[in-house]
């Protein structure tokens, strides 16, 4: 039983604790976005601009359970940096963060009856109403 103990624990320590899994960045199927670029991606989700590549308006949705594991695999930042940036920005008026979805339902849902939503989940989330246009790697 000792040795099974020790193999787990070195098993955890070499792979960083729990496994996750990858993050795919998702637009409603209907979108007619194909793919989008990292920096696209973080130009949205930062607050540099907010259109998609098709000309629509985007409306990014940060999904809570996945948040801080989103950002530092976009960005390299943590939530405590990803706020300060967002309460600078909202301070001077430059922006607003975007929408919060509290599960996973709730942010398929909002990207599903919103074509011009730009979302994220993990991947084994995926669900044909959704279109992958980027997979962020942990």
């Amino acid at each position: 039983m000792t040795r099974f103990r020790h193999f787990i624990a070195a098993a955890l320590l070499v792979t960083g604790g729990l496994a996750h899994a990858d993050i795919a960045v998702v637009t409603n199927a209907n979108s007619g976005i194909a793919q989008m670029s990292r920096s696209d991606v973080i130009n949205i989700f930062m607050g540099r601009y907010r259109k998609l590549p098709n000309g629509e308006l985007a409306l990014p949705i940060d999904l809570a359970p996945v948040k801080a594991r989103f950002y530092q695999a976009l960005v390299d930042k943590n939530l405590a940096e990803i706020n300060s940036w967002w309460a600078r920005l909202v301070f001077s008026g430059q922006a607003s963060p975007p929408h919060q979805a509290e599960t996973t339902a709730q942010a398929i849902s909002l990207v599903v009856h919103n074509p011009s939503a730009l979302g994220y989940v993990d991947t084994h989330h995926l669900t044909s109403e959704l279109h992958v246009v980027l997979v962020l790697h942990e």
